[in-house]
């Protein structure tokens, strides 16, 4: 009984790491600004945690099945847009993971490239409308499941092995003369069935809402972002497991300092709520890079 307790609780955890870290790190928070034709930014950033503890089904933080049950999970990311046309630009989100989980059964290590994403942002100026008082930008993305994917429930998958479709609406002001901006968006996502399991991950409501602003080379951002999902579904019994929900909501504090022509950013990802979801913070450190010429002039 205790080592199927074991396989439970770490198929649990590693669902959950593919959520918070393939989903929740991949979502772009720069702004609903669309980049002008051939401007953009790129980012690299590595993303650390170490935690033995949970949110349990009931959204009450716990210790991990054993008192020595330990994660370690490293993430670097690069992320980058570009401005397309008048009114459009692409995403494009590229992680690599370092997934370890130590217990008292096994010590479990996995590396490499997990799913990409690819967004497409259209604006209101795509049709010529330019004197909104608010930043408008409607996004729609998609999920390749490249990633290794392992059916041993005892193996750490660099994939849940479905593909995932997202719609959001975004919204950003600028507070000028004062340095400061305010963003949010909301939307949904669309999680297809993972043909090998027959399991279909739980659909997921998706919420952002930040404050940010410059102070000479000095940059910080203040976010609340939320994903809330649905029941994950047994396909093949037509089963709705309701106790497999999964929901996170997180501070997120940033700080920056220009560096040439972008800047080093740090931050932390501070879980407040969650339910079948790692409980401990995650740290970040990146370099953030813009550009204002097209390369290709």
């Amino acid at each position: 009984m205790r080592k199927k307790r074991v396989s439970n609780q770490f198929a649990l955890w590693v669902g959950g790491w593919l959520l918070v870290l393939g989903i929740g790190s991949a979502l772009p928070s720069y702004g609903q600004w669309i980049e002008p034709p051939g401007t953009g930014w790129a980012k690299l950033q590595v993303a650390h945690q170490d935690t033995q503890q949970r949110f349990d089904e009931n959204g009450v933080v716990e210790s991990y099945f054993t008192e020595d049950a330990r994660s370690i999970t490293t993430t670097v990311r690069f992320t980058a847009a570009v401005g397309l046309w008048r009114g459009i630009d692409l995403w494009v989100d590229v992680p690599y993971h370092r997934l370890a989980f130590n217990d008292v059964t096994n010590d479990r290590l996995t590396t490499g490239l997990a799913d990409p994403r690819l967004f497409v942002r259209v604006g209101p100026s795509l049709a010529g409308i330019d004197d909104l008082p608010l930043a408008v930008a409607l996004r729609g993305g998609v999920k390749f499941p490249v990633g290794d994917f392992q059916l041993d429930a005892e193996q750490i998958s660099l994939s849940q092995g479905q593909r995932d479709w997202e719609l959001l609406v975004e919204v950003g002001k600028s507070l000028h003369p004062w340095p400061v901006y305010v963003m949010g968006w909301a939307g949904y996502r669309w999680r297809e069935v993972n043909a090998e399991t027959q399991k279909k991950p739980g659909d997921e409501q998706l919420v952002y809402v930040a404050a940010g602003g410059t102070i000479d080379r000095v940059r910080w951002k203040l976010a609340l972002d939320g994903q809330f999902g649905h029941p994950p579904i047994r396909t093949d019994f037509g089963l709705e497991l309701e106790q497999d929900r999964q929901e996170l909501l997180q501070l997120i504090p940033t700080v920056g300092w220009g560096v040439g022509p972008g800047a080093i950013e740090a931050g932390v990802r501070v879980p407040l709520h969650g339910r079948n979801l790692p409980a401990g913070p995650v740290f970040t450190l990146g370099y953030f890079l813009t550009w204002n010429d097209p390369p290709w002039k």
